[in-house]
């Protein structure tokens, strides 16, 4: 039940971010979640979006460069030490996480949304699910 994630390259310079918002805006496109992560000459904005197909299109067509990657999303409880709980299930399966961030589950829920990106989403789903863990999909989160 991953979800599709995408990964957009940035040129490291004032208005590059806001053309690639722009360019979703205009074409009606959703973000769910982002992230951004950069270095001094490009950054790496990850997204979920409602269409990642169409999302993947406009912007190629406005000349980013984009790959698409699985991830998982799930429901944290918004209550001290959540996270820590979850991390634990990570490390007691043997599941490496990659990098995560969070997004907005909704303003009346009590629980945050955690996005993790680890090397091999399927094994990580089973194992997870193993322990009592429910992973999200594109639906749960939109």
């Amino acid at each position: 039940m991953s979800i599709k994630q995408i990964s957009i390259f940035l040129v490291n310079k004032p208005g590059t971010l806001k053309n690639m918002t722009g360019v979703l805006a205009a074409n009606n496109i959703d973000m769910r979640a982002i992230s951004l992560a950069e270095t001094k000459e490009y950054g790496i904005a990850r997204i979920v979006v409602d269409d990642v197909i169409h999302a993947v299109d406009i912007l190629k067509d406005a000349d980013f460069v984009t790959s698409v990657n699985s991830v998982i999303a799930m429901e944290i409880p918004d209550e001290p030490g959540a996270l820590d709980k979850i991390l634990d299930v990570f490390a007691a399966v043997n599941v490496n996480i990659e990098y995560m961030y969070s997004f907005i589950i909704g303003h009346e829920s009590r629980s945050a949304g955690m996005i993790f990106r680890v090397n091999d989403t399927a094994a990580a789903e089973t194992k997870l699910a193993a322990k009592g863990i429910q992973v999200l999909s594109l639906e749960d989160i939109q």
